[in-house]
């Protein structure tokens, strides 16, 4: 993976760590930037209100979130509800995609979420929908919510995925 300003790296020099509020400003950029290239024909710049409210009301509350640096620089997380082990978010720096930090965000949220995780994705996400599945997620049903996207309900447990 290479980063512009950061010599080549491979993800043994990814650094996770807990998120913290200085984080915020660099994670809503991410997040923008990663699903604006995931959907270049939807407007992300004009989701950002909901996206920051949606961030700081729904999920810093009730997630825990895990930070990936680079150089020093924020290039992933994770956000998961230990309690319910619901995975909301992994985001990656589209610069960085296949460069195994999702992997290693992954392997986090199982930490954190032991015994499960569940999770929705985009049916139309098909890089998303291959990484769940390559990394143990079964589909447990595929829906519509009103008007939006189809997506996939999957879940990863311990004991079915032998770990990993």
């Amino acid at each position: 993976m290479t980063l512009t300003g950061c010599p080549r790296h491979d993800r043994s020099e990814v650094k996770l760590r807990r998120y913290e509020p200085g984080d915020e400003t660099a994670a809503h950029e991410l997040w923008r930037r990663s699903w604006q290239t995931a959907y270049p024909a939807i407007d992300f710049d004009a989701r950002m209100g909901w996206w920051r409210k949606r961030w700081r009301d729904e999920l810093l509350p009730q997630a825990a979130v895990v930070v990936a640096e680079v150089c020093e620089r924020l290039v992933g997380f994770v956000t998961v509800d230990q309690t319910t082990g619901y995975l909301d978010q992994i985001v990656v720096a589209p610069e960085a995609w296949g460069g195994g930090i999702a992997d290693l965000l992954l392997l986090e949220a199982k930490r954190l979420s032991p015994d499960k995780l569940v999770l929705h994705v985009n049916t139309d996400n098909t890089r998303a929908v291959a990484f769940y599945r390559r990394h143990g997620f079964d589909v447990l049903s595929e829906y519509r919510p009103d008007a939006d996207a189809p997506r996939i309900w999957a879940m990863w447990r311990e004991a079915a995925s032998g770990g990993g």
